[in-house]
């Protein structure tokens, strides 16, 4: 009888990857981002175990939204405090923290969970092209579709 594979913490082995942004659809980019965070795109993929790569992104200004979801997209922000919450679309998000953008969208692509907030970890994202991780030597990552 054959048994399952468990990948353990001790044996993955995580590459560093680099995406180009520029001319991506947000959300498409934001999915597989996820996929390559939770390691689903590995044959030793488990559930429980983080056995995902490290992401850079790069060009996060240059990422683009379909229809009207400049305007109409909004992300909230609550204090806890009575009149707290703050309000902000898309286009004005893009125009201060273009990184945050897409930051959010990987993150609501996650598990809400510990597991989740580990893999997050794992994630770099620069809104132009230069970034920080040159010594980890990156290969460059070409998404589907």
């Amino acid at each position: 009888m054959r048994s399952t594979y468990m990948a353990k913490t001790a044996e993955i082995e995580r590459k560093w990857l680099l995406i180009d942004a520029q001319g991506k659809t947000l959300g498409r980019l934001a999915s597989e981002v996820a996929t390559l965070l939770r390691g689903k795109h590995k044959p030793i993929y488990t559930p429980n175990v983080d056995t995902g790569d490290h992401v850079v992104i790069v060009n996060a200004d240059k990422v683009v939204v379909t229809g009207n979801k400049a305007q109409d997209k909004m992300y909230y922000s609550y204090s806890g405090y009575p009149g707290g919450l703050r309000a902000v679309n898309f286009a004005t998000l893009m125009e201060k923290r273009p990184d945050q953008a897409v930051y959010l969208a990987v993150k609501g692509m996650l598990p809400h969970n510990k597991l989740g907030r580990a893999m997050l970890k794992k994630l770099r994202v620069y809104a132009g092209p230069e970034h920080e991780q040159t010594a980890q030597q990156p290969e460059k990552w070409e998404l589907r579709g």
